[in-house]
């Protein structure tokens, strides 16, 4: 089969590999890879910025076709869930709970000590696959992060909202601004770009696109730009999704915990998914108009070109690679 792989060691090691054909075990679909999406995650693999040691097939964000497997007919579309339990395992693990996994002895596809699914042909555990019904089921993964993202939302909003700041227009912002239309709220988005596919996505949703940010008290934070999280820190409900950068801003910490207390505020943040998440996931897609989540991927690479997958390009949304 071919496989994108890359060795941890080495920062811009990404390269296409032949390698042998898996193995599925009894309780295993095989599984012909059909694309991957490409997120921020992957690039800094690819610079050498995460990951320890070996060769590693990437791609965590799946599309594929059962060949062959139980519980699934071939020709079934599937995506496959990117944890898995630590082997100890921790109070969380132990429950089923493994995306809030305690001690970090986790693994991930295409992350964390196990290879991903960039290859033509990948095998997993059948209760680690869903379903879905068409190509943008390649979306399943980012998808489900948010899903868990309004899981807790639903938990401690005590008295329950009626509208949401989602902050940022990439596709976590986006799929996040997806739900809450769904749910019938009132939906605003906020992004600095002023043209580009990032405003028509938004409006076309039925949501509404800011380029300064408004005042809400529940707030989905998706740039990871800490510029943006130090202005929304303080108020009512506040999830964090986005992966920070370096950049350094000065923060009153005094005058947040201030605000915090005061408005009996909550701050979390959430990364990673459950197998209920991405089936949840699969249904919020499977709700959605397939011409708008087409519209989401703005590059399809094939996988002969796949350095170009890897690459930032003004106009991007979502990438998908080809497989």
């Amino acid at each position: 089969m071919r496989a994108l792989t890359v060795d941890l060691a080495r920062a811009g090691s990404l390269t296409l590999s032949e390698l042998p054909d898996p193995e599925p075990g009894p309780d295993e679909l095989l599984v012909e890879g059909l694309a991957i999406g490409i997120c921020g995650t992957d690039r800094e693999i690819v610079r050498g910025e995460f990951g320890v040691g070996r060769r590693l097939v990437i791609g965590h964000e799946s599309l594929g076709r059962v060949i062959s497997g139980p519980g699934f007919a071939p020709g079934d579309l599937v995506a496959g869930v990117v944890r898995r339990p630590d082997p100890v395992p921790c109070p969380a693990c132990a429950r089923g709970e493994f995306d809030m996994c305690l001690n970090g002895q986790y693994t991930e596809r295409g992350i964390t000590d196990l290879d991903g699914y960039g290859s033509t042909l990948w095998t997993v555990p059948a209760a680690y696959a869903v379903g879905v019904s068409s190509s943008t089921g390649v979306l399943v993964e980012p998808a489900s992060v948010v899903v868990k993202a309004w899981e807790r939302l639903d938990r401690l909003a005590l008295f329950g909202f009626e509208s949401v700041l989602v902050t940022g227009a990439g596709p976590i912002g986006l799929l996040a601004a997806l739900i809450g239309v769904q749910r019938g709220l009132d939906v605003h988005v906020f992004d600095l770009a002023a043209d580009g596919p990032k405003p028509a996505l938004v409006e076309s949703l039925g949501a509404t696109y800011h380029r300064t940010l408004p005042d809400h008290r529940i707030v989905i934070e998706a740039t990871g730009a800490p510029s943006v999280v130090a202005q929304v820190l303080g108020r009512d409900l506040v999830c964090l999704t986005g992966v920070p950068s370096t950049e350094v801003v000065p923060v009153d910490l005094g005058q947040v915990n201030r605000d915090l207390v005061l408005h009996n505020g909550i701050v979390f943040g959430t990364v990673n998914a459950n197998v209920r998440h991405y089936r949840e996931a699969s249904a919020v897609l499977d709700r959605a108009d397939d011409a708008w989540l087409q519209s989401m991927i703005t590059r399809r690479v094939p996988l002969e070109s796949y350095a170009e997958a890897f690459e930032t390009r003004p106009g991007d949304v979502k990438v998908v690679l080809e497989l």
